[in-house]
């Protein structure tokens, strides 16, 4: 075969991405839907019914600027008004778009972008967890430059009550839901039943977590190893899985209030945000003592 007949690099590949690559051409944006928006977004937040005149401030724009946008959302059924008092509020499609919205959300998708981000700025060993048949269960593990060397990896299944994951969990989840795991890991552990979820000690350790909003281990279970855990709530209050931050005793102080403390929060409540969490509006569903 003559080479004419082979065809040039370019047909297989494409051109060169390099530094004399033309820049990517800007997406056309429509501006009055964005504006638009402005005037959904004051409805989402505000979570009632409001006048025309309060409902254009939060939007900033003037009322007369905000009605034709009403007018156009009701009519597509992403707001409504009241006949009697006039005030506007969301309507059906935009409660559709919402819950379809909510349905697509994977947890474990939306918190593994966080984790990766908290590993780095921390620099310290963080896994997230999920409540499985056996009890919390690491899904993800993020390690930072210098990894820390702890009986941890994907698939390991921690305790309850002697791990500061497992305390999480069980300050959020149904009474139910943690005896039974709690039974079985006594039987495998010590044999026989346990009475340790009905302990005063137990029942303040787990209220004292719900109280910070997150839990905290000084070389607790494995000495010389700290850790903070924080929870991560869906739209319905329930917890969805947890974060967990881990690093050494004399380089991690695992202070609630500092500064890898208020990392984790903060990483944790944005999975919550996206998952639909409003704690103004939804109470958290911890365990009632009954």
């Amino acid at each position: 075969m003559s080479n004419s007949a082979v065809p040039p690099p370019s047909a297989h590949f494409p051109p060169d991405a390099g530094e004399n690559a033309a820049p990517a051409k800007r997406q056309r944006r429509i501006q009055s839907i964005e504006v638009g928006m402005r005037v959904l977004q004051a409805l989402t937040e505000q979570r009632r019914p409001l006048p025309l005149k309060d409902l254009a401030q939060l939007a900033d724009m003037p009322p007369g600027q905000a009605h034709p946008y009403l007018v156009s959302f009701m009519a597509a059924g992403m707001v409504k008004q009241s006949p009697l008092t006039g005030h506007y509020e969301l309507g059906p499609a935009a409660l559709q778009m919402g819950l379809a919205a909510l349905q697509q959300l994977d947890p474990l998708t939306e918190a593994s972008q966080e984790a990766a981000l908290l590993c780095d700025q921390a620099d310290l060993s963080v896994a997230l967890c999920v409540w499985g048949h056996l009890g919390p269960t690491v899904v993800r593990l993020d390690e930072p430059r210098y990894p820390l060397h702890v009986n941890l990896r994907v698939g390991t299944v921690m305790s309850v009550f002697n791990t500061i994951t497992g305390r999480v969990f069980a300050a959020y989840l149904p009474e139910r839901m943690v005896r039974s795991v709690l039974e079985d890991e006594h039987r495998r552990v010590v044999g026989g039943g346990s009475g340790a979820y009905d302990s005063a000690e137990v029942r303040q350790m787990l209220a004292d977590i719900r109280a910070a909003g997150m839990g905290r281990g000084l070389s607790t279970p494995q000495p010389g190893v700290n850790t903070l855990s924080a929870p991560v709530f869906d739209a319905d209050g329930k917890i969805a899985l947890v974060f967990t931050v881990i690093g050494p005793h004399g380089l991690f102080d695992a202070e609630i209030n500092g500064p890898a403390g208020q990392l984790l929060r903060k990483h944790a409540d944005a999975v919550s945000r996206r998952l639909g969490f409003n704690p103004a509006l939804v109470k958290i569903k911890h365990q009632q003592i009954r």
